[in-house]
């Protein structure tokens, strides 16, 4: 299936799970917890198997990549400029949230009272200690992280690993080739897991629809769509930062990964996203040991959506019980989930432990989180569609810097030749 047919059918994907769940939860209220416990299973079927491809395609991918390099000095650069760039990314994608959500104010029209003080949501706030964040960030076995898919221990492995075999040298290029080889063969695994998505598309919305219906979005249409209007601030603003380094090629990236961002807007799940949007990027001109370096390292420390959602989320909730934060004290939140975000990577429902622990910080009740959880699937889906955007552009950026991308290479070449 070709990736422009592979779109259309997501689209027609999309509709017809929305159609089928909103006929059942109309006509049928009785079987629409059958129909959504059946169609939930599709994208169960797909997520599970594209998580059956990340560990090794990270793996394989970013020791080659790092193996190429060449040497750790090399691999050192690229490191500090990703991480400049992710930590920019970051501050610009919180501070954008808390700019946007004080000048559209969306939990203002909620006049919420405050709870009693004993009411708490579901969600846990230990998995953000700086001992839980070790732990899923170094690993005690390779073959332990790849089973629970720790993807940033499986990039701290592959860190180890790829700068040792690039300072072998020769002696490593047999073991190097086979990784590689390795890394080829999960792409054309991608590829066919990928006809799968559709009907996993199919299936999650007409799982949801079926169960809350359209009304949902209506009771919460003014924070979902003020929330959508900072996403598309948001994804102007990395454009145009993208377009100082990389000119109008930037667009021409955009619609290269325009079918990985509707993968994980569709499925709220920008993992889905990871092995197409490795194979564009690299399509777009993006060296492959730069792409294959970048991006993971980008899926553990770049939630550029994200990011945007705790700041808006946060502050939501807080105009909600009508809470007033200082300026002083908003800084000193953007700081702290500067930091803690970055624990993100292997905890589940990720957004909702960040702004727990946030909420605690700044005593907003933290039952204010039950107002996120009826929704949180449509948000999800805005900003999982944005991380793939802000870690291409980043991915891009990086390469560029490097004299890695395509449209650079021809310079290099004649300064080398002169």
């Amino acid at each position: 299936m070709r990736s422009k047919n592979l779109t259309w059918f997501i689209l027609l994907g999309m509709l017809l799970g929305i159609g089928v769940g909103y006929f059942c939860f109309r006509l049928y209220p009785d079987s629409a917890k059958t129909l959504a416990e059946n169609t939930g299973l599709l994208p169960t079927i797909f997520l599970r198997l594209i998580k059956m491809i990340i560990a090794p395609l990270v793996f394989a991918t970013l020791t080659v990549g790092i193996a190429k390099m060449g040497d750790a000095q090399t691999v050192g650069r690229v490191g500090a400029r990703s991480l400049g760039w992710f930590i920019f990314a970051s501050l610009v994608s919180l501070a954008l949230g808390l700019l946007l959500v004080n000048l559209l104010e969306p939990g203002r029209a909620m006049h919420l009272p405050l709870p009693e003080g004993d009411a708490r949501s579901a969600i846990e706030t230990q998995s953000l200690s700086l001992h839980h964040f070790i732990a899923h960030t170094v690993p005690t076995s390779i073959i332990d992280a790849m089973a629970r898919n720790e993807i940033l221990q499986i990039v701290v492995f592959a860190l180890f690993f790829g700068s040792a075999a690039a300072g072998m040298g020769e002696r490593a290029k047999p073991l190097i080739d086979v990784i590689d080889a390795v890394s080829h063969v999960m792409l054309k695994v991608t590829g066919t897991v990928m006809l799968f998505a559709p009907l996993a598309v199919f299936g999650a919305l007409a799982s949801t629809v079926a169960q809350q219906g359209l009304g949902i979005i209506g009771a919460y249409g003014i924070f979902m769509g003020e929330f959508y209007l900072a996403i598309v601030v948001l994804w102007l603003v990395l454009i145009a930062l993208g377009a100082l380094f990389l000119k109008t090629r930037v667009l021409k990236l955009m619609r290269r990964i325009r079918e990985p961002i509707l993968l994980a807007f569709s499925t709220a799940s920008s993992e889905a996203a990871y092995p197409r949007t490795l194979e564009e990027l690299e399509r777009f001109g993006c060296s492959n040991k730069i792409a294959s370096f970048v991006l993971p390292m980008g899926y553990s420390f770049n939630l550029d959506g994200s990011m945007i959602y705790c700041t808006f989320a946060v502050m939501f909730i807080a105009q909600s019980y009508g809470i007033e934060l200082s300026a002083a004290q908003q800084i000193t939140m953007l700081l702290i989930l500067m930091l803690t975000s970055k624990g993100m990577a292997g905890v589940p429902r990720a957004s909702l432990v960040v702004i727990a622990a946030t909420l605690n910080q700044f005593h907003i009740p933290e039952a204010g989180l039950l107002l996120l959880l009826g929704v949180d699937h449509f948000l999800d889906m805005g900003r999982s569609a944005t991380n793939v955007v802000g870690n291409s552009i980043a991915s891009a950026v990086v390469a560029h810097w490097e004299g890695e991308l395509a449209g650079d290479r021809p310079a290099r070449s004649i300064r080398a030749n002169a």
